[in-house]
Formats: structure tokens, C-alpha cells, sequence
């Protein structure tokens, strides 16, 4: 019975492997035994086939790699796995260059990132604001470096470690000995902007006779985007002023041709990875892969315009009235760019002993930063002597890590050996803050009110009359006059790093791990993992996991699993400090974020981050009818204390609000330096409880219209819904609370067909996105679902070399647009949706295989 059952599961996996490489099914036929589709990814020890896999897993062949249009492998995955989400964040500080993405609706700081099955290092960036994510930077790894890409949907910290709650993702590199590839593209968007190239290459060497190295890299480059208005708000607004102001104002922006453009930032960046193995015989075999990536963009921040509190006149030494129009006439846009490095290292042993028992001994090293520059901006308390260009600081993440893991097949007896694994891990973490220049956070002598000592009273001192008699319109009686003004402190837009807030956080941590699988019977297979770790900068943590796959026919298998996890807060989240401008009412304000841990932050209420932790449950099924195969898996994350900033604490020198006024003497007991210019304060928190529910369906067909002609479907959805499980009230306010629940579409699907027609191969996509919601000041607005068209042609001019011609969203089809002014200054679209609003892309490639 086994025998038949596998037979038919190997031959389902051979239809799902052909259709899911793009690769058209031959009319003769094909040995099942040769493309075997088999993940490593969510067992230890012994990899399973993917129908077998107790949980859901997706794999995806370097074919079906190369046939997303996308290079950005972000992009690569949004495509494939529609519970993955990215989106661009075009005024987000880090994020604008590190974009934020999510698997299971949840950041990709609760899914682990494995490259050849080992850990990715963390970026440098921490985003600022929500959870405070900090996770891998998947952009460093070009696609052209990727044998397969295994994606565990279902959480698998007892096997894994933190992380991994939602899921885990395992970038499979290319090991290839001989051979290569080297492709080219190029597109631009239908509004004429965004023009993008990038090129990729693979070779393959052989290391003697026993051994490989494979060598990837990739060069790309993107110009900026824009859909933005001219900045006309109520507030303000460019189009009413004189025509001398307007004519100023078309250079306030560095890029576009408003004062405010919203869209992708320009971007460059040079990746390469390598992969090596090394067959020492007798079982043994010595590995190493690494990777050095550099990048950098640069994109806009909010438009400074006369009267902002920024843009303001002050009142010199002379008694002479300055205002920053003598720099930038027509107001500024400062131009915030990011120069990201992040290399790495892994290097192992792995072979078998005597005893039986098979061993992979490896070491780690993960670096990334993130170097900051300011432009088309100026310290305001600086006054006259401020500089239009800064260097805010640098942000550093390091890694160091020694794993040991073991398993061996013991026989106990059963139908089946025993797959008994085991292992030990240690990791040390450092993040650190570097400083900038002096004038990125400076205090100037505008910080505080009359700087000179030109009034005492009301009345001119000294001073103050000595200027009056040389002719100084100083009027110490009038509180408007500009000796009393006082402006924001560090460059506008992004302060620079201060010593005081500088510094490094570093912890490490040690784990224990174990885990057994086994075939119980013929039917049923079953599998339980344990694992403990300790850390520290905070107690240990101790986790379990079950999971079983049983065959109810030869056509369909249930899967089941129950796990708790956790996720430690990093020592990014532990540590970073960031002081950022917003805007609300158009008017800028410095919000600072402190540690929890500081006496800042601790001064309004924080205490110290401790572990999210999480529960998870999955129940799926999958079944083969004839050429139709189907996966449906419904699954439950609770997390508990999870990692949140709190809605941000307003912050004011003036008794108008008491409470915002208590806050502002709470940070003036605490020594924040500046305090008078900081409107509002934030932190991480363990906030509240969350329950997120859902359910994946993947299914494939080959629809045969003649022997020689079969066009291949792929269909996915993916349904997820996050709400609280606990009163989120006292961190979050309505509007945060709601957008948590509600901003994100619950629905998200694709159906892909791809046909070959002699030479040529074509392919259709249609991504479709479920209506969302938003809400401002009271009112809320629905979002009507939104479907996006793709489509390829690629034609084979000879079996090595093709050229393809495509179009992404070639129906020029965006999300409605923003009706309640929640988006501001210029934007026509809500910034945050993972739903595409750059409008149509056509693009151009040639690829040749040697």
C-alpha cells in the first residue's frame, strides 16, 4: 500500500514541479523519479517530498524564479506567495531604502530568513514606527544567485529558533560546477519616469574534480517616480502664492516637477553571492557561500514652506531679521539618501561518523549598515550659519554565530526508522548607533528665545538698544517680534545622531535543540520538536512543536500541526534612538523615539521589551484528481505581548495642553536636551495581543488542448485576518487601532497561465487585491478590490539565447484614490497599501544560457 501511495504522491509532485517552473508538460512521458520535488525546509534530518511535508511548504525552481519580471527578489516573492506583501513607503526615513514586508500579515521580523539553511543576518534598519521591524534585507540577495526558494508557512521556532512565527523562508543558492547565464533588462513606466536596467549573471567553476563554485551577481539602477499633485493644502498652498514664490518653488525639490513628489526613490546597487562545496571523500564535504552587497537611493521628505516653524525669520546678532528664503527662496524639500553595505560570511563541515550519525558544524558572520546623508535642508537653530547638506550618522548590525546539528535514522522497532535530531547554537548580536557631524544635531542659538539678550521684560536691555539706535526694527514689547522665535534643533528632516544617543546594545544568546520524525505507519507520519534557548538581556525561553501528515486515500493527505514560539526583541529595537520630523496639521514637529530601556522613555511610562510569544496552529489537506492538484491549509498565529509602538505622546513647552505640557516636563526632569522643540515622544512596547487567522489555497492544472499543447494554471489565495486579542487602547489611538485591523486587504490572490507555442512562450498573470479600509478623524473609507494584468512573450531565438517583451499592471490600474486627507501634501494615493499605485510597466530582456 505505501508503495502505491507514494508512487501516485511522486507523481503529483512531478505535475506541481512542471507547472510551477513555467516549464510546459511534454506530450512523452516524464519519469516521475527525475523531478522528485523535495523540501528541506521544515524537517531536520531528512528532507521529505513536498506532498508528504507534514506542513505546508511552497518550493519554487530557479525557472520559476526566472520567470517573475521582477529582479528585486521582494518583488520576486510578492509574486509567488500571495500571503507575502511589500510596499513602497516613499517618505519613511530607513524604509525608504530597506522596504518592509510581510508573510501572514505579520513583518518579516516574525519570519525566519535562512539562506542554504542557515540564518540571515538582520539589516541595520529598525523602521520607525509600528512593530519596529528589523529583519533580513532580502533585497541583498539577487535572484540570480537562487537554485529554489522553500517557503514554510507555518511557524517553526522549536526547530529554528526566534523568528520564526509565521513562517520561515529558505533561499536554496545555485551549486553549479560549469555553465552560466547573463540576462539584461530594462522598462520604464507608461507615464514616462522610473526608467529601471539591471543586469545578472551566473557562472559555474569546478574546484578539481570534487568541488564547485558558483558565482552570482547583479547591477541595477532606478530613477525616481512620480503621482503627486502640487502641494495645495489648507494650511498652505503653492499655486496662491505670488508668481515670483511659484517661480522660486520649482526648485525647492531636488527630483520632479512638484514641490512634494510621492514615489520610488532613485536607487543603484552592485550585489554578488557566492557558493562553494568541496567533496573531501569518505563522506565528508567542507562548504562556504557569502555575499557583499552595496546599494544607496535617495528619496524626499515633507515640503518646507514659509511660516512652518521652520521656515521662519529670526533675529540676528545685529539686530538684523534672517530668514532660511535667503537659501531656498521658494521653500525646500530636504533629499534624504541611505549607502547600504551588508556582507557575510558561512562556512562548515558536515559529513557522517562511524556511529551513524551525520554532523554539520558551520559559523557565521553577518554584517550590514546603513550610512545616512541629508540634503537641500538646514538646521534652523543654526540660523544664517547653517549648511544645506549633512551626515546624520550610520546604523550597524553585526553578527557572529557556531552551530553544531546533528541526526541520525534510529530503529526502534517501527515500520519506519526514527529520524532523531539534535543540536546546539550560540549567537552574539551588536547593533550601534555612530554619530554625524556637528551640525546634524546641533543646538543653535535660535533653540531657545531671544538668544542675544536684546529684552528683559519687555523692554530693551543694553543690547537690545544698541541695535534699536543703529537702526534694528527690534520691538522687545511685541511677542511676535523674531527675537522670540524659536526653531528646531539638528538637520530638518532627519537630526542627526547625538553623542549622548549614540552608542552600541550587544547580547548573546545559546540553544538546545531536538527533534523526531518518523512514519508510524504506513499512513501516517508524525513529528515533535523541542527547543530552549537562553539570552542575555532577558530570561529563557523553552518551545515545542507537533505536527503529523496522514494519507485518508492514495489522493488525499491531511496535515495538522500545533506549536508555541517566540520572538526576542532585537538589540536594534532594544537600542536605536531616532528623532524624525512629522507633520501633523502640515505643521513640522521633531518626534523623537528613545529605547524603552532609557530614562526617557521610562520617564512617560515604558518598561522593558521582553519576548513576543505565540502559539500557532495549522489544519490543511491536499488532494491529486486526476491532473488537478490542491493544497488548502487554514491556520491561527496567537501572539501575545507583541512588539508595538505606542501612538505618540504629544509633547509641548506650553500650558494650552496639560497633558502634553506634563509630558514636556517629564523630559526636561530627564535631561533631553532641546526638549522645547520635541512635539512628541514614542517607544516599543509590548502593547497588546493579536489573533491572526487565515487560510492558503494553492492549485495547479495542466489544461491539454492537444497532445503537443498544454497551457499551465496556476491558481493562489491567500484569506488573512488580524485583530486584537487584548484592549490596545492604552498605546494605540482610534485611528492606529482601526488601521492595525482594517487598512490591508484580507484577500489576496493570483492566477497564472503559461502556454509555449513553438518557440515562443507566453504567460498571463492576474493579481488580484480585496477591498480595505481606511480611517481619519472620524470617518472611514472602503477601497474597492482591485485586479493587476501581467503579461510575457518570450521567444527562443536559439536554445541558449531568449528575448522577452512584458508588461506589468498593463491596464494602468491603481487603488483608489485618498478622500479623507489622511494622505496630505501632494499625494493622490494612500502611501502604505501593499496594493501597486505606480501605474503601468513595460520592460525589455534578453538571456542567454551557456
Amino acid at each position: 500500500m505505501k508503495q502505491s501511495l507514494m508512487q501516485k504522491k511522486v507523481l503529483s509532485c512531478a505535475v506541481v514541479a512542471i507547472i510551477a517552473s513555467g516549464v510546459t508538460a511534454p506530450s512523452a512521458p516524464v519519469f516521475a523519479e527525475e523531478i522528485e520535488e523535495v523540501a528541506v525546509t521544515g524537517v531536520r534530518g531528512k528532507p521529505r517530498s513536498v506532498s508528504d511535508s507534514p506542513v505546508p511548504v511552497d518550493v519554487f525552481g530557479s525557472e520559476a524564479l526566472e520567470s517573475v519580471s521582477y529582479t528585486d527578489t521582494n518583488d520576486v516573492m510578492k509574486t509567488l506567495v500571495p500571503s507575502y506583501t511589500v510596499n513602497r513607503q516613499p517618505i519613511s526615513d530607513g524604509g525608504t531604502f530597506i522596504r518592509p514586508a510581510q508573510l501572514r500579515g505579520m513583518p518579516t521580523d516574525k519570519t525566519l530568513v535562512l539562506v542554504n539553511s542557515k540564518r540571515r543576518h538582520r539589516a541595520a534598519l529598525v523602521q520607525i514606527g509600528g512593530s519596529g521591524t528589523q529583519g533580513p534585507d532580502i533585497a541583498t540577495i539577487p535572484s540570480s544567485a537562487l537554485k529554489s526558494v522553500e517557503v514554510l508557512r507555518d511557524g517553526a521556532a522549536a526547530q529554528y529558533g526566534s523568528d520564526a512565527i509565521a513562517g520561515v523562508i529558505n533561499f536554496i543558492l545555485k551549486d553549479n560546477s560549469d555553465g552560466g547565464s547573463l540576462s539584461v533588462r530594462a522598462g520604464e513606466y507608461s507615464e514616462g519616469d522610473g526608467f529601471q536596467s539591471t543586469a545578472t549573471a551566473n557562472v559555474g567553476l569546478p574546484i578539481g574534480s570534487d568541488g564547485f563554485f558558483s558565482l552570482s551577481g547583479e547591477v541595477s539602477q532606478s530613477d525616481f517616480t512620480s503621482r503627486s499633485e502640487q502641494y495645495c493644502e489648507s494650511w498652505f498652498c503653492v499655486t496662491e502664492q505670488t508668481p515670483e514664490f511659484i517661480e522660486a518653488a520649482e526648485n525647492a525639490s531636488l527630483e520632479g516637477d512638484v514641490v512634494q513628489p510621492w514615489g520610488q526613490p532613485n536607487s543603484e546597487g552592485a550585489r554578488v553571492f557566492f557558493n562553494a562545496g568541496y567533496d573531501l571523500g569518505g563522506g565528508k564535504e567542507v562548504y562556504a557561500f557569502g555575499n557583499y552587497s552595496e546599494s544607496s537611493a535617495d528619496g524626499g521628505f515633507y515640503y518646507r514652506y514659509p511660516g512652518n516653524g521652520t521656515i521662519e525669520d529670526l533675529r540676528e546678532a545685529d539686530g538684523s531679521i534672517y530668514t532660511p528664503l535667503e537659501k531656498f527662496p521658494g521653500g525646500f524639500t530636504p533629499r534624504f539618501a541611505g549607502d547600504v553595505t551588508d556582507y557575510s560570511l558561512v562556512s562548515g563541515l558536515k559529513g557522517e561518523m562511524l556511529n551513524g550519525v551525520l554532523y554539520d558544524f558551520s559559523a557565521r558572520y553577518g554584517y550590514s549598515d546603513i550610512e545616512y546623508t541629508l540634503s537641500n535642508t538646514i538646521n534652523p537653530s543654526l540660523g544664517p550659519d547653517s549648511p544645506t547638506a549633512f551626515k546624520p550618522g550610520t546604523l550597524a548590525n553585526e553578527e557572529i554565530q557556531l552551530q553544531a546539528d546533528f541526526s541520525k535514522e534510529l530503529d526502534w522497532g517501527m515500520s519506519a526508522p526514527v529520524v532523531a535530531a539534535f543540536g546546539v547554537s550560540y549567537m552574539d548580536e551588536s547593533y550601534e548607533l555612530s554619530g554625524g557631524d556637528e551640525a546634524s544635531y546641533a543646538a543653535g542659538p535660535y533653540a531657545t528665545q531671544d538668544p542675544w539678550d536684546f529684552c528683559d521684560g519687555g523692554m530693551p536691555t543694553a543690547a537690545g538698544q544698541s541695535v534699536i539706535d543703529a537702526g534694528s526694527s527690534l520691538n522687545c514689547a511685541d511677542d511676535n517680534d523674531p527675537v522670540y522665535t524659536v526653531v528646531g534643533v539638528g538637520s530638518n528632516g532627519f537630526p542627526g545622531y547625538s553623542p549622548e544617543y549614540s552608542g552600541s546594545y550587544a547580547r548573546d544568546s545559546y540553544a538546545v535543540y531536538g527533534d523526531l520524525s518518523t512514519d508510524i505507519t504506513d499512513r501516517l507520519f508524525a513529528q515533535a520538536a523541542l527547543r530552549f534557548e537562553d539570552y542575555s538581556d532577558f530570561d529563557s525561553e523553552l518551545v515545542g512543536k507537533l505536527a503529523m501528515q496522514y494519507d485518508l486515500t492514495e489522493n488525499i493527505g491531511l496535515r495538522s500541526s500545533l506549536g508555541t514560539g517566540f520572538r526576542a526583541p532585537t538589540p536594534g529595537q532594544q537600542g536605536t534612538t531616532n528623532v524624525s520630523t512629522r507633520l501633523p496639521e502640515g505643521f513640522p514637529v521633531a518626534t523623537g523615539l528613545f529605547p524603552a530601556s532609557s530614562s526617557v522613555a521610562q520617564a512617560l511610562g515604558a518598561e522593558a521589551l521582553k519576548p513576543e510569544t505565540s502559539t500557532n496552529f495549522t489544519l490543511g489537506f491536499t488532494a491529486d484528481f486526476d491532473n488537478l492538484s490542491m493544497t488548502v491549509d487554514f491556520y491561527r498565529i496567537d501572539v501575545d505581548d507583541r512588539t508595538y509602538a505606542i501612538s505618540t505622546l504629544p509633547v509641548a513647552a506650553s500650558q494650552d495642553d496639560p497633558a502634553a505640557y506634563a509630558n514636556y516636563l517629564a523630559l526636561v526632569d530627564a535631561g533631553v536636551v532641546g526638549a522645547e522643540s520635541i512635539g512628541g515622544v514614542f517607544y516599543f512596547t509590548n502593547a497588546f495581543d493579536t489573533r491572526t487567522q487565515g487560510v492558503d489555497v494553492v492549485a495547479t492544472y495542466p489544461l491539454a488542448w492537444s497532445d503537443s499543447s498544454v497551457t499551465n494554471l496556476t491558481a493562489s489565495f491567500n484569506y488573512n485576518k488580524s485583530e486584537f486579542a487584548s484592549d490596545p487602547s492604552a498605546y494605540l489611538n482610534e485611528e492606529d487601532e482601526f488601521d492595525f485591523e482594517h487598512f490591508q486587504p484580507e484577500l489576496r490572490g493570483a492566477l497564472t497561465a503559461m502556454q509555449d507555442v513553438g518557440p515562443v512562450s507566453l504567460m498571463a498573470r492576474a493579481n488580484w487585491y480585496g477591498s480595505y479600509e481606511n480611517f481619519n478623524a472620524g470617518e472611514v473609507q472602503k477601497y474597492d478590490p482591485v485586479v493587476q494584468v501581467d503579461v510575457e512573450g518570450r521567444y527562443h531565438i536559439t536554445d541558449a539565447t531568449n528575448m522577452s517583451v512584458g508588461g506589468r499592471n498593463i491596464f494602468d490600474t491603481y487603488p483608489e484614490k485618498d478622500l479623507l486627507g489622511d494622505e496630505c501634501c501632494g499625494a493622490i494615493y494612500m502611501a502604505g497599501t501593499v496594493v501597486d499605485w505606480q501605474g503601468s510597466f513595460y520592460y525589455m530582456s534578453l538571456n542567454h544560457n551557456f
